[in-house]
């Protein structure tokens, strides 16, 4: 019955499914990541403790916290698609992406903190490694890194609304960030390990560290901002926003009296407008000529009060 009212009077109702393109695919890379990763966590631990490596031991435990980021990203996408069409969500479930980007965020820059404490610490107090097996280890756990970005790198694709870029997946860029930050600090690991193979260095294994903890927190700070913003409803697109004004008051000649503009989730923006009108315009014209002119917006409203002596 309520399928049949829909589309009986599509005009004035819609569904509230605010889901990225690609949802599913998305979801699919994200738990196969995920179980890429965790496996090789454990053997990077098991063989922490066979080599009598702390290095490899604290990598290990590093990487486990990136485990809990990706299953956390793996479950945004399985809950975003579960409540998909729950009423309760006044606006769809497109956010639980972001609410896992920003928890995920928060996680990253506690794994930074701990790493730069523990960097410290070597440098003042230094540990003896076994650089030759620790090495091909760090080497093994690159190689996972690179594949577990492979999976979930998604090509910055420009918004179709002129080019921008607003709209990518938090959720996703949230999960790539993880692995790319166990890739860089991985990579910096081997070389660090192998100047102390080579020529006995053992001051650059924790320096290292300082310098993998600076990036990634550099990149927590980037998540937890942009993710804190789709999450307050804050106006993420100001020159959207200003073009939309433009089209409603140079175009139509109406005069803008509140907008609105925020993202319910990747791809997907609301808008809600109130106008005064010299001319008789209808909230439906309105809504036409918006979403003519941009498909970013799933979700519109508009107010129209008709004021003959008011000046556009």
């Amino acid at each position: 019955m309520v399928e049949a009212h829909r589309h009986d009077h599509g005009l004035w109702t819609h569904d509230h499914v605010f889901l990225g393109h690609g949802h599913e695919r998305a979801e699919r890379r994200a738990r196969l990541a995920t179980i890429l990763t965790a496996v090789f966590m454990v053997v990077e631990i098991a063989a922490g403790f066979a080599f009598g490596s702390m290095a490899l031991i604290a990598d290990g435990i590093h990487m486990a916290t990136h485990v809990g980021a990706l299953g956390l990203a793996a479950m945004a996408y399985w809950l975003a698609r579960r409540h998909a069409g729950n009423e309760r969500f006044s606006f769809g479930s497109g956010k639980f992406g972001d609410l896992a980007a920003f928890a995920s965020a928060i996680a990253l820059g506690i794994a930074a903190g701990l790493v730069a404490i523990e960097s410290v610490e070597r440098l003042i107090v230094p540990v003896t490694v076994n650089f030759g097996d620790a090495f091909i280890i760090a080497a093994l756990g690159f190689g996972v890194n690179l594949a577990s970005a492979a999976i979930l790198h998604e090509p910055h694709d420009h918004d179709h609304d002129h080019g921008h870029h607003h709209d990518h997946d938090h959720n996703l860029r949230a999960a790539y960030v993880h692995v790319l930050a166990d890739a860089g600090t991985s990579a910096l690991a081997m070389g660090a390990l192998g100047a102390g193979y080579l020529w006995h260095v053992h001051f650059l294994d924790p320096l290292v560290g300082l310098v993998g903890a600076a990036v990634i927190g550099s990149w927590a700070y980037g998540l937890i901002r942009d993710s804190g913003l789709v999450l307050l409803d804050a106006e993420d697109d100001p020159e959207l926003a200003g073009r939309i004004r433009a089209l409603l008051e140079d175009e139509m000649g109406a005069r803008v009296a509140d907008l609105h503009v925020w993202r319910l989730g990747p791809g997907h923006k609301g808008l809600i407008v109130s106008l005064v009108a010299p001319a008789a315009m209808t909230a439906e014209e309105v809504k036409a000529a918006l979403r003519a002119r941009y498909a970013s917006l799933s979700h519109v409203t508009v107010e129209v009060a008709v004021c003959a002596d008011c000046a556009a």
